[in-house]
């Protein structure tokens, strides 16, 4: 390995695309990294888990304070 070279390189596929450099050893952490990151989210997005879980079900209770229904008189 040579540590002249450069992180990025251009990429054989394009104009002006630039491609992590994987003969760099930082290139060659950034691709893992870039890796294991994308693997986690698709894993938490096909779960729904983490940032991709659904809001939790609204409870609804009536207030403490007063009576679900007035009760009838037993009086007329």
């Amino acid at each position: 390995m040579n540590d002249d070279e450069p992180v990025f390189k251009k990429s054989k596929w394009g104009t002006n695309r630039y491609v992590y450099n994987p003969n760099n050893p930082i290139g060659l952490a950034l691709i893992i990294v870039s890796s294991i990151f994308a693997i986690v989210m698709i894993l938490l997005m096909e779960n729904h888990a983490g940032p991709f879980a659904p809001p939790p079900a609204p409870t609804w209770s009536p207030p403490s304070s007063q009576e679900p229904w007035p009760f009838p008189s037993s009086t007329p």
